[in-house]
């Protein structure tokens, strides 16, 4: 079994531009303007176009665990993300800030546990 992650989106191309950079992945392929499959290492991620923009808090996100919190934040910042929290919270003995892609879709960018533990509830 494998697990795919699907994100909705009015612009395609934009949105799909940015979680390329994001993530380091690759367009592994297209069905006709109205789909990309991004691969790479991780779960699979498949923008899908949809006519309506986003209108509330995501049920689901992202959440992408690094070395460098201020540095990959900076560096997504770059690539056009918007910052939801100005602020790092820290909670649960992690550290993570609460980003938006250029679609305003949420997802965080936190401390990647060095004991490989996962934290298994987080407050947003």
């Amino acid at each position: 079994m494998r697990i795919e992650l699907t994100l909705d989106c009015v612009d395609l191309d934009a949105v799909a531009a940015f979680w390329r950079a994001a993530l380091g992945y690759a367009e592994e392929g297209t069905i006709g303007g109205r789909y990309v499959a991004l691969a790479g290492d991780g779960p699979g991620l498949t923008l899908q176009r949809v006519p309506e923009p986003k209108r509330s808090k995501n049920r689901m996100h992202l959440d992408l665990l690094v070395d460098d919190v201020d540095g990959e934040v900076a560096r997504l910042r770059a690539l056009g993300a918007t910052m939801v929290t100005p602020v790092a919270r820290e909670e649960f003995g992690q550290r993570w800030f609460v980003l938006a892609d250029v679609e305003g879709n949420e997802f965080c960018v936190a401390k990647d546990p060095s004991d490989n533990s996962r934290v298994t509830e987080r407050r947003r």
